[in-house]
């Protein structure tokens, strides 16, 4: 079995000829950048890519698999280099069931499928050409065609206040807008742990996923899973989320939810935590409710009552440490090589001959959950005081 460390939710913002992909997207953030920074920065061994319906996308990869930068493995995924690449799309969801829209995750196992699937889509969205637009067509119909063509279908940032399932109160259950048993996995989003999401206890059926929805390459990899798997492919990932044959989710890593940007319910005229539904400091009604709000309301369950899980590791990503800029994180980087061998395998004695007592003292304590920090919401992230 191998140790592998994933990221399953990448936009692409450029095409390679420039085309815009994802509008909010970095303009930096292109097929050839998110390789470089995932394997040489970051260190992951497995990448989903979700904007791989867009055609230009697709042909860009069979461009590197005739050029010989990459080959499609018997399992699922493409292989470039140190990393496989799992070929998945977001799509906007607002059918007549929900008061949407709600953002879903779709992954393939190969180029076929993909290619498949794109045009399927092309007779349902206004252009095929973007990330994340709207589908027209039913839920059931997207987890149904899903299905046939033997991918996951993966529920995305299931709490944020916009564009996900349980937010601004588009759904109470799963169930309004999904067939419960065509779900796979779910995604928790930034501003959310598996102990919050496990009040809810229709959740209790899924294996939770924790990705970065990177819009630049920095972003890559600020949430992702540690996984034991036989080979990094499409299939052994599968077998992880179904928890089969040896292979599984050994833990979530994420941020701490203080630390997103939609933790708290915030005024968004004064930027005031709320606590209802009206801004006791400035009068305004115009509050943006809170993940662990709606989590509240949503809670059916006990902790108690929770199934065993992977532990959910608070992790801090390395450019929210204050004192580490682009400077000092390239001299982390050149030493230890990787992201992941900084968080996870470098000594304390080591941190510290190349940054100092101080900010080691500070990396060690993010691995432990031990940081302190202010509050998220409303839009903006939080921050690490220390």
């Amino acid at each position: 079995m191998q140790n592998i460390y994933a990221d399953f939710h990448i936009h692409i913002g450029r095409t390679v000829s420039g085309k815009a992909v994802k509008i909010t997207g970095s303009n930096s953030l292109t097929l050839s950048s998110i390789l470089t920074e995932s394997s040489k920065r970051k260190g992951l061994d497995m990448i989903g890519i979700i904007d791989c319906h867009v055609p230009e996308v697709i042909q860009e990869l069979e461009n590197r698999i005739s050029d010989g930068q990459g080959y499609e493995l018997e399992n699922g995924g493409i292989r470039i280099d140190s990393l496989t690449l799992v070929l998945g799309s977001e799509i906007e969801i607002y059918d007549h069931k929900c008061n949407g829209p709600i953002h879903v995750l779709v992954y393939l196992p190969n180029m076929a499928q993909m290619k498949h699937f794109s045009e399927w889509l092309r007779t349902r969205m206004k252009n095929i050409s973007l990330s994340s637009q709207r589908i027209y067509e039913e839920a059931i119909v997207v987890q149904e065609k899903t299905k046939e063509l033997g991918g996951l279908f993966i529920p995305a940032h299931i709490f944020t206040p916009f564009k996900s399932v349980y937010g601004k109160g588009v759904a109470q259950s799963i169930s309004e807008v999904f067939d419960p048993t065509r779900i796979d996995a779910v995604e928790l989003g930034l501003s959310s742990n598996t102990m919050m999401a496990d009040q809810i206890e229709e959740l209790h059926a899924y294996t939770f996923l924790t990705n970065s929805d990177a819009h630049s390459t920095p972003k890559i990899a600020r949430e992702y899973q540690h996984m034991l798997l036989q080979s990094p492919t499409f299939t052994d990932w599968k077998k992880a989320i179904m928890g089969v044959e040896g292979c599984e989710i050994i833990a979530n890593y994420g941020l701490n939810p203080e630390l997103g940007k939609y933790h708290e319910t915030i005024c968004s005229d004064c930027n005031s935590i709320v606590s209802g539904n009206q801004c006791r400091k400035c009068g305004s009604k115009h509050v943006i409710k809170g993940v662990s709000n709606r989590i509240k309301e949503l809670s059916s369950s006990s902790s108690s009552s929770s199934p065993a899980r992977p532990p959910y590791i608070h992790h801090v990503p390395l450019e929210f440490i204050p004192g580490i800029g682009p400077k000092t994180l390239d001299r982390l980087l050149d030493y230890f090589g990787t992201e992941m061998n900084i968080l996870h395998r470098a000594e304390k004695d080591e941190l510290a001959s190349i940054v100092g007592d101080k900010l080691a003292h500070l990396i060690v304590l993010s691995r432990q959950g031990d940081l302190n920090f202010k509050q998220g919401g409303g839009g903006t992230y939080g921050k690490v005081i220390g």
